[in-house]
């Protein structure tokens, strides 16, 4: 369907949001947008659901890791794993405590 309004929970809009949603929608940063519109509050809780599924997922991939139970949280345990068994693909290389870490070597 045809996108009207979007809501971004933040204060920067991305540049190609124009090209994303079409030229003739609004798109309206809001900070703490969580607390202050309901459609940001409901995606946010989508996404935290989702994001909990998918962590379950990648324990059962990578069970050293213990994903399923911080969900990827920068844990002690997690970062521990890290240094032992070095990143996986998921682990995003733009995260302060994970950048140079490719130098690692997996055990």
């Amino acid at each position: 369907g045809k996108v009207d309004h979007v809501f971004i929970d933040g204060n920067k809009i991305p540049s190609d949001m124009p090209e994303v949603v079409g030229p003739k929608a609004v798109v309206e940063s809001v900070v703490g947008g969580d607390g202050k519109v309901w459609c940001i509050a409901a995606a946010s809780i989508v996404a935290k659901v989702e994001r909990d599924r998918y962590m379950r997922v990648l324990h059962d991939k990578h069970p050293v890791y213990n994903l399923g139970t911080h969900k990827g949280y920068g844990t002690a345990q997690h970062m521990r794993a890290i240094h032992e068994h070095g990143p996986i693909d998921e682990h995003r290389r733009s995260f302060a405590p994970i950048k140079g870490v490719e130098k690692w070597a997996r055990k």
